[in-house]
């Protein structure tokens, strides 16, 4: 998916973790970026906070697109500022999710919160690939207790 991702690379982004349901990316901004007002458009910060929502529900291996996002601005970013940006799965139940992405600067400043809604659509990213069972499953943790129970 990061191959075919021009618009994220375009705009100097960077994966620095991805985890079943999480992904984290940085983006320094670049004076480019900037609006009128001399701090960093809302757009870019978006297009951040996206891509990172992007990785996290795509972390599955099942083909996911967003179909409804939301962000809040709380402080500006500057020219210069490294962001980050952290998705944490929060919900994936059938066909939909729902994300949050917490964007900081380098400072660990709060600068936005999005909450991202996807919708599975056909397809695998990695045709055959089947990703790891969350450690989390307590079904499958149960299972394995009982498997291995003395007689």
């Amino acid at each position: 998916m990061w191959a075919r991702d021009k618009a994220s690379r375009a705009l100097g982004m960077e994966i620095t973790k991805v985890g079943r349901g999480r992904a984290t990316m940085r983006m320094a901004v670049r004076p480019e970026m900037c609006n009128g007002h001399r701090i960093c458009h809302g757009g870019m910060i978006f297009a951040l906070a996206d891509s990172a929502f992007a990785f996290a529900c795509n972390s599955h291996n099942a083909v996911t697109v967003a179909n409804n996002c939301t962000i809040s601005f709380i402080a500006p970013a500057r020219e210069g500022d490294s962001l980050i940006a952290d998705a944490v799965e929060r919900h994936r139940g059938g066909r939909s999710g729902v994300c949050d992405v917490t964007i900081t600067n380098q400072d660990a400043r709060l600068i936005a919160l999005f909450r991202g809604h996807s919708t599975q659509v056909k397809g695998e990213l990695v045709p055959g690939l089947t990703p790891e069972p969350p450690n989390h499953d307590r079904r499958a943790q149960r299972r394995e207790r009982a498997d291995h129970k003395p007689s």
